[in-house]
């Protein structure tokens, strides 16, 4: 029978509850809970005095600001944030990574330019919002009628669906930063590999102008644009892009699958919706994946700065050069100023469903989330929406808000996402198929429709953080090559696009 606490660390001065405990139940040898403890929380092994620091995963996650009992229920009533001196040792943890031999193997898509996908949508992206109902009408005639069953693509079985990515800027903005990151946004859904065609809808006076944008990301001869007051208005863009979609489809679907190495997969991780399972179950288990992927030649996106912050340490040891390791420490400092400008705080990261579910600072999510990235070498710091050249575990400057960063890991070169989740967040991320990971059973259970794979199994039947990577990553394949996800089986994935919005609305 399992213990009704897991322990992560020897040095660890708490352990945290697999299901809620009441007072009297024994936690640690020899030691009882004196007050109930929720399930995911932690309760202390030891007592804490005001100031000291408390330790779980063998780091310190916060510090005492109230005393604390052995027994006690250690949450935000009694530890918060504190001075953190971080030792960065960059490059002294890089091993040489074992690459299997022979490869893993999975049905893509290959490209006239060899690039592979991993499914195949015909895109249409929007310059601004005032563009985007009309880029949805024109989504919206090529998708199946739930009443009358008609389905435009059915004589087109190769294409996965034609999907319109909208947003809610593209005007209103400083021609700097914000205007490059939008670009740079679009241009990487552009480029897609999972896209066969695209075209990009715009109205006509906005900021982003599409020929500013094809010849800022070199896109002719790749995208096609219609402006809705050059068309002649709203009507005619709609009959246009419908037009274009008709005269694309045959091409489109002139395709087949077969065997490719897994080297061609490159996964974003995420996770939303954490608890305090997060760290113990699905986000290692993943990063057990990550290893597998790495090792055969693929490659993973680590993303959420902000759900790093105090745990930068780690990853810094893993950097293959000191200017790696820098990037990723710069990155920091520039979020700590980005709070301090915008009167925000890091430790403000949490959400209260994470704190509902047993996370009490920002430092804490960061040590789990973190954990995502396995324990390969960190090849490449990558800025938003920036392309991923190298092969490895890679990591993007993003936002810890998940639409908005898998939108910039996906904009990167993601063909897939693995997102893992305690809370239950429901997610999609076209034209990049999501694979969720429920970090526990009962949630599992409660929410079976939209989770893919149980990493619960851990907690409850003593599954390996391994056993249950070799899991994903078999998932990851299968997925790869066809597979329909729980979120691609509800359409999730296009509402979820988010480009990463920065500077003043004008």
């Amino acid at each position: 029978m399992a213990t009704p606490t897991i322990r992560l660390h020897p040095n660890d001065g708490v352990v945290i509850a697999r299901v809620t405990i009441l007072p009297g139940t024994e936690i640690a040898p020899g030691i009882t809970a004196t007050m109930r403890i929720p399930a995911g929380h932690k309760a202390a092994v030891r007592d804490f005095a005001v100031g000291d620091p408390v330790v779980r995963y063998g780091q310190i996650i916060g510090f005492a600001s109230a005393p604390i009992r052995t027994g006690e229920h250690i949450h935000t009533q009694n530890c918060g944030m504190g001075e953190l001196a971080l030792d960065y040792a960059y490059g002294q943890g890089v091993t040489p990574t074992a690459f299997f031999p022979n490869p893993a193997t999975f049905q893509g898509i290959v490209r006239p330019d060899g690039r592979v996908a991993t499914r195949n949508y015909i895109g249409i992206l929007t310059s601004v919002n005032c563009s985007a109902h009309v880029a949805s009408v024109v989504a919206d005639a090529f998708k199946r009628n739930p009443i009358t069953g008609h389905d435009p693509l059915a004589d087109f079985p190769n294409v996965d669906g034609v999907v319109a990515l909208t947003h809610k800027t593209g005007c209103g903005m400083t021609q700097h930063e914000p205007l490059r990151i939008l670009r740079r946004t679009l241009g990487g859904y552009a480029r897609h590999v999972n896209f066969s065609h695209v075209i990009v809808l715009g109205l006509g006076c906005e900021v982003n102008q599409i020929g500013g944008l094809m010849e800022e990301q070199k896109l002719a001869g790749r995208l096609r644009g219609f402006d809705i007051q050059e068309m002649g208005g709203s009507r005619k863009t709609v009959l246009a892009g419908i037009d274009f979609v008709k005269e694309v489809l045959a091409d489109s679907n002139n395709v087949h699958r077969e065997p490719v190495s897994a080297s061609e997969l490159t996964v974003a991780l995420q996770c939303g919706g954490s608890d305090g399972y997060s760290g113990v179950s699905a986000n290692p288990a993943l990063g057990a994946a990550s290893d597998l992927l790495v090792r055969h030649g693929g490659s993973v996106i680590l993303s959420e700065t902000p759900e790093t912050y105090g745990a930068e340490h780690l990853l810094t040891r893993r950097a293959v050069s000191r200017e790696v390791g820098e990037k990723l420490v710069g990155l920091m400092r520039w979020w700590e100023a980005y709070c301090e400008r915008e009167g925000a705080e890091m430790n403000a990261n949490p959400s209260p469903g994470n704190k509902a579910g047993g996370l009490t600072t920002i430092l804490e999510k960061s040590l789990g989330a973190m954990a995502k990235g396995g324990s390969t070498n960190l090849v490449d710091v990558l800025e938003y929406a920036e392309q991923v050249t190298k092969k490895g575990f890679n990591f993007m400057d993003t936002p810890g808000y998940d639409p908005v960063a898998a939108t910039g890991q996906v904009a990167g070169g993601a063909n897939l996402v693995c997102f893992t989740t305690g809370r239950g967040s429901v997610f999609g991320c076209k034209p990049a198929p999501s694979i969720k990971l429920a970090t526990n059973t009962a949630m599992y259970v409660r929410m079976e429709d939209d989770m893919d794979i149980n990493c619960g199994t851990i907690l409850d039947d003593g599954e390996s953080v391994q056993d249950c990577g070799a899991r994903i990553f078999e998932h990851m394949l299968r997925t790869a090559s066809g597979e329909q996800t729980k979120s691609e089986a509800f359409d999730f994935g296009g509402a979820e696009f988010a480009p990463w919005v920065q500077g003043a609305t004008m």
